[in-house]
């Protein structure tokens, strides 16, 4: 049975409080703050809006702290974790903030889910408690949280952060290298790319792309990794692909000029009601229900905890 940890969240918005969720629900004390005091005053409630709607105890609003300050929010934390704007230069600062107030044992983390964990530390003494725990949107449904180790990491923090992790129901991997984008955002970024350049090339357009990820290879994702569909079709076939394939996907080392022309035009997505698609609020609302629908069904179908450990 894993101890009980005050956990200390820096940033309440979209993932903090989310994060802040999983560790309470868990039994964990939490602590979490954010600058904006409007952001703080709906960290609560926002947190019982999700588990009012049938993702846990409401008991677990009791094991969490709203500070305004965050020399109050780290001093007695066991873990720390930064879930700030990705803004290079303010999580420096976060965390040098963070140094001075917390205990010298104490773990560091940033849940940044591009930037390297080396650059977010650079201006931390003790580097070896300094890690990333790059957790997915939301963090109280999605699984997988990234544990990013720099050359300095010590073996006991990035330990000693995945078994707290597993503890509370999340599926974390380690990821070796620090190098920008982790695992997670550099495969979704390489399909991102070529699915931009298939449409600027007018290959087809943004609709089609989706329906091919989705009721094609997207469909299978869940239970078939791709190197696992590698091994199953073979790798001598999967060679001889990509010899036709490669020489044809898109390299491009900067971002697609098709996106500036989408932004001169005002289409910014779901926020302007345009991007690659048109998109009404009734379109918006129905494919934001449809994702929180698939995830909850996902979550609630994932072993407990205690299950795993057996």
């Amino acid at each position: 049975m894993t101890m009980t940890k005050r956990i200390a969240i820096l940033g309440g918005g979209l993932m903090g409080h989310g994060i802040a969720q999983v560790f309470a629900c868990a039994g964990h004390t939490v602590a979490i703050t954010d600058p904006i005091e409007e952001v703080r005053a709906r960290i609560l409630s926002r947190i019982a809006a999700n588990l009012g709607d049938g993702e846990g105890d409401l008991s677990a609003l009791q094991r969490i702290e709203v500070t305004d300050s965050l020399c109050a929010c780290v001093a007695s934390a066991d873990w720390v974790i930064e879930a700030a704007p990705e803004h290079l230069e303010l999580k420096q600062q976060i965390f040098a903030d963070v140094e001075r107030a917390a205990r010298p044992d104490t773990i560091l983390a940033s849940n940044t889910s591009v930037i390297p964990i080396s650059q977010i530390m650079a201006l931390v003494e003790r580097k070896d408690r300094t890690l990333g725990t790059h957790w997915w949107n939301p963090p109280h449904l999605v699984p997988l949280v990234e544990v990013v180790r720099t050359y300095e990491t010590a073996n006991s923090a990035v330990n000693a952060t995945m078994q707290l992790l597993r503890a509370v129901g999340k599926s974390p991997v380690e990821v070796k290298k620090d190098v920008p984008g982790f695992v997670g955002n550099r495969l979704q970024h390489a399909l991102w790319r070529e699915a931009i350049a298939l449409v600027a090339e007018g290959v087809c357009d943004a609709k089609t792309v989706d329906e091919v990820v989705k009721a094609s290879f997207g469909a299978r994702l869940a239970v078939l990794g791709p190197l696992e569909n590698a091994d199953l079709v073979g790798i001598e076939l999967t060679r001889a692909i990509h010899g036709y394939v490669f020489p044809a996907l898109d390299r491009a080392m900067s971002p697609s000029p098709y996106l500036d022309d989408l932004i001169s035009k005002g289409r910014l997505g779901f926020k302007s009601g345009a991007g690659f698609r048109d998109w009404s609020d009734d379109e918006q609302n129905a494919l934001r229900a449809r994702v929180t629908q698939h995830l909850k069904a996902s979550f609630s179908a994932r072993p407990k905890p205690e299950e795993q450990e057996r």
